[in-house]
């Protein structure tokens, strides 16, 4: 495994920016190693010997959430010390470097998906502890490996959506958020009509393209009667191709057009700071390839935003314009940690007791990984919670393909918009891609 892993550094490189890893340096692993096996967070620990946890976290945005629950876990762990260091453009080297070395570190994290089974033989099994039975069915699947064992936690479930400024649609008397292709092209000519610009991108930045992609992924399975993660799978062992796949072929690369045509200007400048701004200062009514984490930014630029979100509208069918949720980033309890058995503890209470539950919605104010535990006091989680009363959430389809190829389709993405690739090139170079990169095997 160790040569397949030096093999994949170049996908370990590309995910840094977005993880909220965690890790360090460990100096307890291996050969001093006195548990880690499936379970070993149900077997009481010895409180009375100190231990302690190296965490190694690339997203300093949990930094102060982190802290609080290293605080509070103090309180009824005394003898437990967990070290946070935080470490953000470097960190995936950084993780690499350390198990070629052999010194794994006690908690490390990786995106969820493919890379669960990349990082198996380093992940302790969690399918029998506490923490795995405590999450949501969705989070439960992006966590497991192909043959079903539970190898990840996550921080926080996702929310990928098209966003929309409620009082813009109003203004441009837009009463029905568009779901369908038709509806959103007269949507546009509504906004137009009343001075809006329809659309926020940031396309400078890679990887908002798979956010997008995704649901146009989704809708495509359900025309070829099967799922996302076949279909997926289909393409990288080059079973299928996007002719085969009209949402794919024309719907998705009709609404990036779209996007363009009726965006703001320069988009492949914009990043993600400037999409936000521009959304949130009333400049535009729909912002493409985010998620729930950007509303605290929207909130903190304009207090009164008031933020709608809905799927994209992919197709003609308006049900296939779905929101996605699920959990696209996993921590892993290194297996062969000297303490892995007091950090699958420590995680146990963290997702079952009462301050762990109130912990995701209250401190680190994400959407709960885990069933039974209050929503935050933020718009989209509660209007996520509405819509899945009545609709259905998409497939998480990012998960099935790795990073390096979602940086690479990015890429050739933006060629596309910038003239410099056909549609047909950047097709065919994304299908290529696809097989090349799209797998750890």
């Amino acid at each position: 495994m160790l040569k397949r892993f030096m093999a994949l550094s170049a996908s370990l490189l590309l995910v840094g920016g977005l993880l909220a890893g965690c890790g360090g340096n460990n100096n307890n692993n291996a050969a001093n190693n006195t548990g880690g096996a499936a379970g070993a967070g149900n077997t009481p620990t010895d409180s009375s010997k100190p231990v302690t946890i190296n965490m190694f976290t690339a997203s300093p945005e949990y930094t102060d959430a982190f802290n609080a629950y290293i605080a509070e876990y103090k309180k009824v762990k005394p003898n437990v010390t967990i070290n946070l260091e935080i470490m953000q453009a470097d960190y995936n080297t950084v993780l690499k470097s350390k198990i070629a070395a052999g010194s794994t570190p006690d908690v490390f994290q990786t995106t969820a998906g493919g890379d669960i089974d990349t990082f198996a033989e380093y992940s302790a099994d969690l399918t029998n502890e506490p923490l795995a039975a405590a999450m949501t069915d969705a989070v439960r699947s992006n966590m497991s490996s192909t043959d079903g064992k539970v190898l990840g936690l996550p921080v926080k479930g996702n929310l990928f959506v098209l966003m929309y400024n409620k009082k813009l649609l109003a203004d441009a008397g837009i009463t029905e958020v568009p779901k369908t292709t038709a509806e959103m092209d007269d949507a546009i000519t509504k906004l137009e009509a009343k001075g809006i610009t329809p659309f926020a991108n940031a396309y400078k930045e890679w990887w908002v393209w798979k956010h997008i992609f995704q649901h146009f992924v989704d809708a495509a399975a359900t025309d070829a009667g099967t799922d996302a993660k076949t279909l997926v799978a289909d393409f990288i062992a080059g079973k299928t191709t996007f002719k085969d796949h009209p949402v794919l072929k024309d719907n998705f690369f009709s609404f990036i057009d779209t996007t363009v045509k009726h965006g703001t200007d320069k988009p492949l400048e914009r990043d993600s700071n400037a999409e936000v701004s521009d959304f949130a200062l009333g400049k535009t009514a729909f912002m493409t390839g985010k998620g729930a984490w950007d509303e605290e930014a929207i909130k903190k630029i304009t207090p009164d935003f008031d933020l709608g979100i809905a799927g994209y509208p992919v197709s003609d069918k308006p049900e296939q314009s779905q929101i996605i949720t699920g959990a696209d980033q996993a921590l892993r309890i290194n297996k062969d940690s000297a303490v892995a058995a007091e950090t699958i503890e420590f995680f146990n209470w963290l997702y079952t007791s009462d301050y762990g539950k109130s912990w995701f919605s209250n401190v680190a104010k994400v959407i709960p990984p885990i069933k039974d535990a209050p929503m935050p006091d933020l718009q989209m989680p509660k209007e996520m919670e509405e819509i899945l009363k009545t609709e259905k959430s998409g497939d998480l389809s990012v998960n099935y393909s790795l990073d390096t190829f979602h940086q690479k389709f990015g890429e050739l993405m933006q060629a596309y918009i910038g003239g410099s690739k056909t549609k047909d090139q950047a097709i065919d170079e994304i299908q290529k891609a696809w097989i090349q990169f799209g797998s750890a095997e």
